[in-house]
């Protein structure tokens, strides 16, 4: 989507970024789960360390606010459908 207000775009940029550093978050976090990759190895451990200090900020309070689901860890999809909807209040109200 094209966006005349180069301060809206860069807003909505960094917004999708931030969705994105979510998506590779949760994948890494799978992947070692599952022993598919080791956090032994350097890149995977720099990697991992990277996405957890980006998205444990915003990811911390809302893990408290949720109830336990045991083991199940929503708050990676709540944060982006707060993101999500952040972006479109952005778009709908900005004035041109």
């Amino acid at each position: 989507m094209q966006h005349s207000n180069p301060f809206l775009w860069l807003i909505l940029t960094i917004i999708d970024l931030y969705i994105w550093a979510l998506f590779i978050s949760v994948i890494l976090s799978w992947l070692v789960a599952f022993n598919v990759v080791n956090t032994h190895n350097q890149f995977v451990n720099t990697v991992g360390n990277f996405m957890y200090r980006v998205t444990e900020p915003l990811l911390g309070p809302i893990r408290r606010m949720l109830p336990n689901f045991g083991g199940l860890d929503i708050s990676p999809l709540v944060l982006i459908l707060l993101l999500v909807f952040a972006q479109k209040l952005l778009i709908s109200y900005w004035p041109i």
